[in-house]
């Protein structure tokens, strides 16, 4: 009994003291008769000045822009009329206010099916009444509906070392090395780069298990603040908004980068509209529809406001990098429709600096109000709210600091300031030097990473966790707002019109009397004011009607814009893969099926990818734009896409672990399957399980665009039908299939729970390829049609069976057959490219019915080696490529070996296009354009007539001679020469011929001799040549 009440005593002073030092934290802040006294900490840190958010900094009221155009009514597809709409105010002159004017939409229901661009300043788009004007996307496609995008034309024209030894949280002024090479006005980027010190002071450099993958790296935590000089003494530069870390000398070496930016826009808006976008409203889980409502990027001083969301799966709003100043108010986010799970429904998003969200509110987001990956800050949330929240709200991903979270009450979950540890791919700390004020959540976590950036939440309301400042929690406290307390002291006047708080009554006391208590009780019968009615009741702008306005239909309509001549079919022409009677000659790209991640700069190293999704965000190692894809193929000289869907959707599997995923927080980037999601059931990555009868529309829809697209620009499209590395060694390549039985509503009989042998391995090769199996095999035969189906019109798609395969001859077989089927019901035709290893080849090539559906001969699995024997692995024994490489001698690859491997084939089927993506590939592609191959890797050569010719040409035998050699007898021949010699006699017919070189590397193609007279050889001369390739064009023909 005495011990007992001994250990209750020493638990009472530990919780007395624990709660003495937690009062007795020396506060950043005191009110004295509601203003605002900040106490500075020994480094001259103190609490943020956020009012620097917003719209002009929030010192000017958004305007109400003049209309100049009227879009009326119309029921079919409106996409077309309200861009021209658009596009004719970006026509008009800026007027001293920077605005052109506002496109004015008529009352009712739009539907779009292409997004909406504004691509220059002072445009506004603004619809019409109160939630009269409705716009609904219709479609598959999802990027933006309407977008605020600029162009990315930064650059750097200064760059200076700052000198500063310390400077603190809120500073506005910076010490500069040759501060006389600025200037007041000069636009600035504050560089502050992640130093491994740092980092590790952080403890970001690994999050547990002695694994440092998912750790922050040098480079990756990079910040960038976006500011404006404002005055410059002596070396001292004065900017217009506050640094929301300290910079400190012995962490990092920071620079002051000037820079001119004339694609960045400003002074555009979007208002008073609802945005739908239409899903399957059988599946409440839907994605095959529009993610995010509006996307701002590459603009400053913009707005967003009194709008109504409904339906999105990803984002009402995001604020990309690229913003600043930004205000986003009066808006309702509403039946949100998407799985459960990572990067859906981050409602309102800001991944850039100085942007403020007030009176908005979301129903049923996950990460309702969030600061995404390094935005610099401040950034600002006031006065929101949300209903049965599923996720928390606050910093969601890594280091965005300098946040504001004032009156924001989230329902259902969390508000976090925090350490994030490994989720989302290695967030780590999401925010420093950030400030809840009056909010309330189901919980409040607020940490601090150190004591200079430290977080802080005032007047909360909650359960609390973290080590962070706390201030009068379960109080109110007074100012109600902070942040338009930190305005009204800034600007020196009374804000509360803008400000548009709703009113609560905070003065009720625990022991009222009688007659206020008998007058609450009667007040307790009248509806409360909410939040959302106080928003909905101010979504409505008086506008002027369409009275004595332009209409759009009187614009001029827009034709879309044709190709002056047909595209050129792709086609096998003397078994050579040509276009416009050119043989194709260029490089192959693999996109990524596994890895990666969202930060700078990584992305900065990413390869282009036509099924990758990041949503809300476009760019090379995001959502790739195809048009860029294509661009970057043609300047790199890339002919050939070779495609295949993902490993895994998940990056959480990147860390190869064969465990179930407690929940849907996927990360990104996504790595798309063929499959749809079904909205039933959950599989192993936390989402719904697939349908693997239902194919994915955005991921089919991709891939037709970028063929559509590229058929254009002569480049093909390789389409492996089937990804092997699922189905074969480690155990996790398995985990997250869409056909394992567990992550699926097909019943594909596959075993659960899955043999994975020696607890680790994964061999369901065997099974897959299995075509007794009823379910599965009417499931390959709807996959193989939809394969072919999506393709129909496409001539630059060629059909493979699968990226590293090495399965059976009767899975190959059966491929071939169901389309031999298929072509016969619908009259089309495909490119067929048998990919497989050799013995499987040749035993398809020896059956004349099968042989006649194969197109392309494609060697990839098995090659001669330098000593003349054949590394070719037998298919269907349920190993991987690189799994055969290990059992077996693979050998070098010289260009005779690959020369002999591509010309056998020809010679045999010299119908049949033949490719080599094999040992030593792309460096053998002159062996395999000598051979009479297709595809090969050249260099771009710079007379098109050469792949003119070459397309005409056979192969010639003269291997044993010591040359290699192309030729026609009225075309000419090309000659490569291996091994160096005074001097060849090349046979050739007699003729007049011009003599050329070409430059193996770079494709430059010189004269030797103008013109030469054969009558039945040529003597080469070689004495001190480096060239190896040498053109004789016929010219008398």
């Amino acid at each position: 009994m005495l011990v007992r009440k001994k250990n209750i005593c020493i638990t009472l002073i530990f919780y007395l003291l624990a709660n003495y030092f937690v009062a007795s934290q020396n506060p950043s802040l005191n009110v004295n008769n509601e203003k605002l006294i900040y106490n500075v900490d020994s480094l001259g840190n103190r609490v943020l000045d956020f009012s620097f958010c917003g719209y002009h900094h929030s010192e000017k009221d958004i305007p109400l822009v003049e209309n100049k155009i009227f879009v009326p009514h119309q029921e079919e597809n409106s996409s077309q009329l309200i861009q021209q709409a658009i596009d004719f105010v970006e026509t008009l002159p800026l007027d001293a206010s920077g605005f052109r004017g506002s496109v004015l939409l008529d009352k009712g229901t739009f539907t779009l099916n292409e997004p909406l661009v504004i691509h220059k300043s002072g445009v506004v788009l603004r619809g019409t009444g109160k939630n009269e004007t409705v716009l609904k996307k219709k479609g598959v496609d999802r990027n933006a509906f309407i977008m605020i995008e600029g162009l990315n034309t930064m650059h750097y024209t200064d760059t200076l070392s700052l000198l500063s030894e310390y400077v603190p949280v809120n500073s506005r002024f910076l010490v500069v090395d040759q501060a006389s090479r600025l200037k007041k006005g000069d636009q600035i980027f504050i560089y502050r780069p992640s130093t491994a010190s740092w980092i590790k002071k952080l403890g970001c450099d690994h999050f547990g298990g002695g694994i440092t993958a998912l750790g922050w790296k040098e480079g990756d935590i990079d910040i960038y603040w976006d500011r404006t000089i404002t005055d410059i003494k002596d070396s001292t530069v004065e900017i217009d908004a506050p640094l929301t870390m300290a910079l400190n000398a012995n962490d990092a070496a920071c620079k002051i980068f000037v820079y001119k930016w004339p694609g960045r826009i400003s002074n555009c808006g979007i208002e008073n509209l609802w945005l739908k976008s239409d899903y399957d409203s059988t599946n409440p889980k839907d994605e095959d529809h529009c993610w995010t409502a509006v996307s701002v990027e590459n603009a400053s001083d913009c707005w967003i406001r009194r709008i109504h969301f409904s339906h999105f799966a990803g984002s009402a709003v995001i604020l990309q990098p690229t913003t600043s100043k930004i205000t986003v108010e009066d808006c309702i986010s509403t039946e949100p429709v998407s799985e459960i799970g990572g990067m859906r429904r981050n409602t309102f998003l800001t991944m850039g600096q100085l942007n403020l969200f007030q009176r908005c509110y979301s129903e049923e987001g996950i990460h309702d109000f969030g600061a995404g990956f390094c935005a610099p800050g401040p950034n600002a949330f006031v006065q929101c709210e949300t209903m049965n929240s599923f996720g928390y709200s606050g910093a969601i991903d890594s280091w965005a600091c300098g946040l504001l979270f004032d009156i924001v009450n989230i329902d259902g979950h969390d508000l976090v300031y925090k350490n994030l540890g490994q989720n989302t791919n290695g967030a780590g700390w999401g925010t420093s030097n950030s400030l809840f004020w009056q909010c309330t959540a189901s919980g409040i976590e607020c940490f601090s990473p150190s004591f200079e950036d430290k977080n802080r939440a005032y007047g909360c309301w909650g359960q609390f966790s973290g080590d962070g400042e706390w201030q009068e929690s379960n109080n109110h406290v007074q100012p109600r707002s902070f942040f338009y307390a930190q305005l009204a002291e800034r600007l020196g006047k009374d804000c509360s019109m803008r400000a548009r708080i709703l009113p609560v009554n905070t003065s009720a006391t625990s022991s009222p009397t009688v007659d206020l208590a008998m007058q609450l009780a009667k007040e307790a019968y009248k509806p409360k004011l909410t939040l959302k009615k106080w928003i909905e009741d101010s979504l409505c702008l008086l506008t002027s009607y369409r009275y004595n306005l332009k209409s759009a239909e009187q614009l001029e309509k827009k034709s879309k814009v044709k190709p002056e001549t047909p595209i050129s079919p792709i086609e096998i022409k003397n078994g050579k893969i040509s276009i416009d009677n050119h043989l194709i000659t260029g490089g192959r790209i693999e996109v990524p099926w596994w890895s990666g991640k969202l930060r700078n700069n990584y992305l900065s190293k990413a390869k282009p990818h036509i099924t990758r999704f990041v949503p809300g965000r476009e760019g090379f190692g995001l959502t790739d734009r195809i048009d860029s894809v294509i661009a970057f193929m043609n300047g790199n000289h890339l002919v050939v896409l070779d495609h295949n869907y993902g490993l895994w959707y998940d990056r959480r599997r990147d860390d190869h672990q064969r465990i179930r995923r407690k929940n849907g927080d996927v990360w990104g980037p996504f790595y798309e399957q063929a499959f749809a999601r079904s909205g039933k059931g959950t599989a192993w990555d936390g989402l719904s399980k697939y349908d693997l009868n239902k194919p994915n529309a955005w991921y089919w829809s991709r891939l037709k665009e970028f063929a559509d697209k590229a058929a254009q620009d002569g480049i093909l499209l390789f389409h492996e039908n089937y990804f092997q590395h699922n189905i074969l060694e480690a155990g996790a390549h398995w985990v997250d299939c869409p056909w394992r039985t567990a992550n699926n509503i097909n019943a594909t009989g596959f075993p659960e729970p899955v043999p994975f042998a020696g607890d680790k391995r994964i061999f369901m090769a065997d099974m897959f390829y299995d075509i007794t199996h009823p379910e599965r095999r009417e499931l390959h035969k709807k996959y193989i049609r939809q394969c072919l189906d999506a393709f129909t019109e496409n001539k630059n798609v060629v059909q493979l069976t699968g990226a590293e395969f090495t399965g059976p001859l009767h899975f190959v077989q059966f491929w071939i057959d169901e389309i031999r089927e298929w072509q016969k019901e619908t009259g089309k035709d495909a490119l067929i490219a048998l990919s497989a290893t050799k013995d499987v080849q040749d035993a398809i090539l020896s059956d004349s019915d099968r042989a006649s559906v194969v197109d392309i001969i494609d060697i990839r699995y098995w090659h001669y080696k330098d000593n003349g024997s054949l590394y070719a692995p037998e298919g269907g024994k349920n190993l991987a490529p690189r799994q055969h490489a290990r059992l077996m001698k693979v050998g070098k690859v010289t260009f005779k070996d690959a020369y002999r491997a591509v010309s056998e084939y020809r010679k045999i089927y010299p119908q049949k296009a033949v490719t080599y993506f094999a040992q030593n590939y792309p460096e053998m592609g002159w062996a395999v354009f000598m051979a009479g191959g297709s595809l090969p890797s050249l260099p771009s050569i710079d007379d098109p007539s050469f792949l003119e010719d070459v397309l005409k040409m056979d192969i010639a035998d003269t291997e044993s001679k010591g040359y290699y050699q192309l030729g026609k007898s009225d075309t000419g021949a090309i000659i490569y020469v291996e091994d160096v010699y005074p001097e060849i006699r090349i046979p050739l017919d007699p003729g007049l011929y011009q003599l050329k070189s070409v430059n193996e590397v770079t494709g430059k193609v010189a004269i030797i001799e103008n013109k030469i007279k054969v009558k039945n050889h040529y003597i080469l001369h070689l004495s001190g040549e480096k060239n190896r390739i040498y053109w004789f064009k016929r010219i008398d023909r």
